[in-house]
């Protein structure tokens, strides 16, 4: 029987009666749920706010992918153990503690804003700094440094290129020491607390709830995105343009505190929620054990783990389920980590508007899928098999899914002729002798509106008419693919600042409702996942269980995940920005390459999990979800309610 101390909510002096109402199981699963959904917002955010981060600070994808693997590093070092040992404990406050970690984690994403500033780049492109330079000599060895200039080559160094990496992987290090715990002890803690058939349709709601994370994440991204990275200067580009940086680092202040105050929250949940405490007492009177004296927990020790471990290990169902995860989240990583950059790549849109589209539309889909699937698994009730023929089914989508996205492209961007230094440049010596090799990416568009160039220097420009059209361009005319069309008013020695308009519109729309379809399907297979997962197993070893699941994908999944599609991200790439030590991120990518790449490598993983849950609908035949309740005699069940001192207890 769990004493007072163990059923009452608060801690230290925080304990009024006044907080007693809310030890119930549908405030611990709003407060998690909200929790959970800020959590998922945290790391949402990151990826929103990703191609921003790399062009600021100069990081290749490759790197970024590194950085994001840190939280799983850290994951696997203390995971399996920290799961183990605070499983015995105080489930809610551990919880907490884990959370604080993302606050920390939030905090340390911000700082490198506040140690190196919005960047010179982005200073120079504010009527501020990059108007305010009066001096001639000042305004022409600017202008020359994006023309034609056949004297010097004008190397400069990367600002911060290896501090910031470092500050950003160590946050995210910091933030698998504790966010492992919210997602083992917290939904463990949830099932121990509520009744079995209860259990889908609560699971759902907080997957629902935490759903709204990547949403708020990526509006909030988008947000931010849209102000200048220094909100108190006047930029003279808008955010279309390729070199606009935005205000990354504003959300990462406002998650913290919000996490910091829910995570608080959560600490003042009990051991064990009261009604869950006199449900299990009458259940053992019912069976006639002795209700105020239950078994006496096993204690945490180095044999018990081991024996545990061993036990776990030989579970050939959670095994192949474990399996099946991990080569799905082997092939669905780009999309998670990348996608609002994928869609800036293949299909032309802004940092901002990418991050506003992949937080509403697809997971809009998540959300209806997440709660469908609940209400429907809680009134069915279906056999285990079910749920995972289920899973076959959502893992062929996604497999299909991605192979479209293979061929869903934009023709006016995968076209060679719109490329800068593509084939048809590398035979061209217009800009040979310009020394172009360190300037800054400024894209201009030649006069007829159909080629790209990297820069008006890559152009051939020998001179600045005003503010947004250089002339004297040696490279427009060798370069243009249909002279014989061109009107002949167009001046085809000069080009315009930004890219050439690309339209887009028909593949992006249909891009989103790919996305949408697989969000939507894989959605509906996370409840039975889950309950499959934790059906497999016994009881006490739930949150083991999970924590040696979330191990092994952080070894096989989400580590070496990032880095493949980083690499592959990377060796896509066109144009680098070069520094005096070599090259920074990349400006320019080969989009046909890329997504052929990627797709296929994504939809081979995923069809692997798919062979792997082939493999659980198999074995899992024997396996109970629904428990039936446990019937107690009439006779029983008077003498149950005998008792009145039970309930006077709580």
């Amino acid at each position: 029987m769990q004493n007072n101390e163990d059923t009452t909510c608060g801690f230290w002096i925080f304990k009024g009666p006044s907080l007693q109402k809310f030890a119930n199981k549908k405030a611990y699963v709003v407060c998690f749920g909200i929790l959970g959904c800020l959590y998922s917002a945290s790391y949402a955010y990151f990826n929103g706010i990703l191609s921003t981060v790399e062009k600021r600070f100069g990081i290749p994808s490759k790197v970024t992918g590194i950085i994001t693997v840190g939280n799983d590093i850290s994951s696997i070092i203390v995971s399996t153990l920290l799961t183990y040992y605070a499983s015995r404990k105080h489930q809610p406050r551990w919880i907490g503690f884990g959370m604080y970690t993302i606050v920390l984690f939030c905090l340390l994403s911000a700082f490198p804003h506040l140690l190196f500033g919005p960047g010179e780049d982005a200073l120079t492109l504010t009527s501020e700094f990059g108007g305010s330079m009066t001096d001639n000599f000042t305004v022409n060895e600017e202008r020359k440094k994006l023309l034609c200039d056949n004297s010097t080559k004008h190397c400069e160094t990367a600002n911060g290129n290896f501090v910031a990496p470092v500050i950003l992987f160590i946050a995210q290090f910091i933030s698998g020491l504790g966010g492992t715990l919210y997602h083992t002890l917290g939904v463990s803690y949830m099932d121990d607390n509520v009744k079995r058939s209860k259990t889908p349709l609560l699971l759902s709601f907080t997957y629902f709830i935490r759903s709204l994370g990547p949403v708020l994440g990526y509006f909030l991204s988008s947000v931010c995105l849209k102000f200048y990275i220094a909100p108190d200067l006047t930029p003279s580009i808008d955010n279309k343009d390729p070199r606009w940086l935005g205000a990354w680092w504003l959300g990462w202040i406002i998650l913290a505190v919000l996490i910091f105050i829910f995570s608080t929250l959560i600490t003042m949940f009990p051991k064990t929620l009261p009604k869950t405490a006199i449900r299990k007492h009458k259940t053992a009177f019912a069976l006639g054990k002795d209700p105020v004296q239950p078994t006496a927990e096993l204690p945490a020790s180095f044999s018990d783990m081991i024996t545990t471990f061993k036990r776990l290990f030989t579970n050939y169902v959670l095994l192949c389920n474990n399996l099946a995860a991990i080569f799905y989240v082997l092939g669905a990583m780009p999309f998670f980590i990348f996608l609002p950059k994928y869609m800036e790549i293949m299909y032309a849109q802004s940092a901002s508007f990418a991050s506003l589209t992949t937080g509403t539309v697809g997971l809009a889909f998540t959300s209806l899928g997440i709660l469908l699937s609940g209400f429907i698994l809680s009134k069915y009730k279906p056999k285990a098999r079910k749920c995972a023929a289920w899973n076959v089914f959502v893992g062929a989508v996604m497999v299909a899914g991605v192979i479209t996205f293979a061929y869903l492209e934009c023709p006016n961007l995968t076209s060679e002729k719109t490329f800068f230094n593509m084939k048809s440049a590398k035979n061209l010596t217009c800009f040979k002798d310009c020394n172009c090799d360190y300037v800054k990416f400024s894209p201009v568009c030649s006069a007829d509106g159909k080629v790209n160039f990297i820069s008006p220097c890559h152009a051939g420009c020998k001179e600045k008419i005003n503010e947004k059209t250089y002339g004297r361009c040696s490279c427009v005319q060798n370069i243009t693919m249909d002279a014989s069309n061109l009107d002949e008013t167009i001046d085809r020695q000069t080009v315009n600042s930004g890219t050439c308009p690309v339209d887009c519109k028909a593949a992006f729309t249909l891009f989103l409702i790919v996305i949408c379809i697989i969000q939507f399907t894989g959605a509906t297979g996370k409840t039975t996942n889950f309950l499959v997962a934790v059906r497999c197993v016994e009881e006490k070893d739930k949150p083991v269980a999970m924590g040696i699941g979330l191990t092994m994908m952080s070894i096989a999944a989400f580590i070496p995940s990032p880095i493949l599609f980083g690499y592959i991200i990377d060796r896509s790439c066109i144009k680098w920005g070069k520094t005096c030590t070599g090259n920074s991120h990349c400006w320019l990518y080969n989009s046909k390459l890329l997504r052929r790449t990627m797709n296929f490598t994504s939809a081979s993983f995923i069809a692997i999990g798919v062979l792997f849950d082939i493999g659980v609908w198999y074995l899992v035949k024997d396996i109970q979800i629904f428990d039936e309740e446990i019937q107690i005699k009439p006779t029983e069940k008077k003498s149950a309610e005998e008792k009145p001192k039970i309930e006077n207890r709580y």
